[in-house]
């Protein structure tokens, strides 16, 4: 079976907080030669393309989320600590 066209669709979903939530959405076709190009390389490509693209829509929207922020800053609160404690080990 050859492989034409390849279709990739990403959706990430952020809790706002307030019972809010924003559900971005990117899809990416891409057509590509069966005997000249890599299905699987294209396919990673254009899934991280869209990935990027969702990541990029939401930044503005998750600067202004104080949910999000507090999230944000627990998490990075948190690894800092997870590696504090590999100092001790």
């Amino acid at each position: 079976m050859e492989i034409k066209t390849i279709a990739v669709t990403y959706t990430r979903k952020f809790n706002l907080g307030d019972y809010e939530s924003l559900e971005l959405t990117c899809s990416l076709w891409g057509q590509i030669d069966p005997i000249e190009e890599d299905a699987q390389g294209t396919t990673q490509f254009l899934f991280q393309q869209a990935k990027d693209f969702v990541k990029e829509a939401a930044i503005p929207v998750i600067k202004a989320s104080s949910h999000q922020m507090n999230k944000a800053k627990a998490y990075k609160h948190s690894a800092t600590n997870q590696f504090d404690d590999l100092d001790n080990f």
